[in-house]
């Protein structure tokens, strides 16, 4: 029964604690220039984790991590580089998918973008 309770409750919050919050808000930003935020999580789980894979929203959004396993009770940090490339608010989801979580973990950048 312990067993369980303990899958399900690890399924339903996940392998991470995230450090940062997972919106960042650039405020506002140029056209074309580049920009970058670093979000960090905690593997809160008993076994080491490995970041699978990052899916930005779009190409103006380059992820950048490290590709080793993540020991438990360790941090880790995904570096996000973005390039706007059109005026307005912009809003970006960036799917992170982490061994041993069935759900992608959800981060979002925001900004308005300005044409000087």
């Amino acid at each position: 029964m312990y067993l369980i309770v303990s899958f399900l409750s690890l399924w339903l919050t996940g392998v991470v604690a995230w450090e940062t919050p997972t919106t960042h808000d650039f405020g506002d930003l140029e056209l074309l220039e580049s920009y970058t935020h670093t979000f960090t999580f905690k593997n809160v789980s008993s076994d080491s984790i490995r970041i699978d894979n990052i899916r930005p929203s779009c190409g103006c959004t380059i992820p950048n991590w490290d590709k080793k396993a993540i020991a438990p009770g360790t941090s880790a940090e995904i570096k996000v580089n973005f390039r706007p490339r059109t005026a307005g608010y912009s809003r970006k989801l960036i799917k992170v998918y982490i061994s041993g979580q069935r759900k992608a973990e959800k981060l979002y950048l925001e900004a308005f973008v300005i044409k000087l």
